[in-house]
């Protein structure tokens, strides 16, 4: 049951991924092949600044990492994948982590070398999110070079859910103003706000927490503990596809048209 959950859960969130990677093709990368840098300001404030090539190529390389390795770690977790193509996963793998370390630098140098989205708390948890994302690689790494592959793979799914931030957090954003039928705790102009600050952190953490949780109780859980880690994890299913939809419907199918 436990596993059955962990596997419904992924499901969900990887066709939600998959719609977020698809808006990134579709609106990012129709609009640079255009030359409409521009047009990335209506939906990303400051993320094309006319006369900044260092920040403009930061966030090109961060959009584009995030389609990049959103693909190949829905890829990598797979477990069908894994078994029968072992080949195939080392190098995606290998991909996957040197794709990790340029996100979280490309992460760090947008939040403090040009965006000024958010207040500084944004920026400070931001900044963790992408220092976990290179933590994560470097100990999933470490694990796979020494052939410990279920530290290894434990490692794998920490990375998978903070790389994923940045998707939470839209899921997440908008799924709040669908309860509260519009923003709530926080300034749409300004984008800074109790709710925003909150979500920033939750974003990654509440995840990771999450799957600590089911960590334990596939080792010392018992059967009411991984009946009631089960029974959570449906609930968090429930919750992420309510978020996809209302990202989907909000902000990422409307600019595919």
């Amino acid at each position: 049951m436990l596993q059955a959950a962990a596997t419904g859960w992924f499901v969900v969130a990887g066709l939600g991924q998959l719609i977020f990677v698809a808006y990134l093709f579709g609106f990012y990368g129709r609009t640079a092949l255009l030359g409409q840098f521009d047009a990335w300001n209506r939906i990303f404030p400051r993320a094309y600044v006319a006369g900044d090539p260092l920040h403009n190529a930061a966030v090109a390389a961060h959009l584009a990492f995030a389609a990049l390795i959103t693909i190949g770690g829905l890829l990598q977790l797979a477990t069908g994948v894994r078994r029968r193509f072992p080949r195939f996963h080392r190098w995606n793998g290998r991909i996957y982590l040197a794709s990790a370390f340029v996100m979280g630098v490309g992460g760090l140098a947008m939040v403090w070398t040009g965006t000024k989205v958010g207040g500084p708390w944004q920026h400070v948890a931001i900044s963790i999110n992408a220092i976990l994302i290179l933590l994560c690689a470097a100990m999933a790494l470490r694990h796979a070079m020494d052939r410990r592959f279920a530290l290894h793979r434990r490692w794998a799914l920490r990375l998978f859910l903070a790389v994923s931030g940045v998707w939470f957090f839209r899921i997440g954003l908008t799924f709040w103003i669908l309860l509260n039928q519009g923003p709530a705790g926080f300034d749409p102009e300004t984008f800074t706000g109790p709710a925003l600050t909150t979500l920033a952190f939750a974003q990654y953490l509440l995840p990771l927490a999450v799957l600590q949780l089911y960590f334990h109780a596939q080792d010392r859980g018992g059967s009411r503990g991984r009946t009631a880690m089960a029974a959570s994890l449906f609930a968090a299913t429930l919750l992420t596809a309510a978020g996809i939809f209302a990202a989907s419907m909000m902000l990422w199918l409307p600019h595919l048209r």
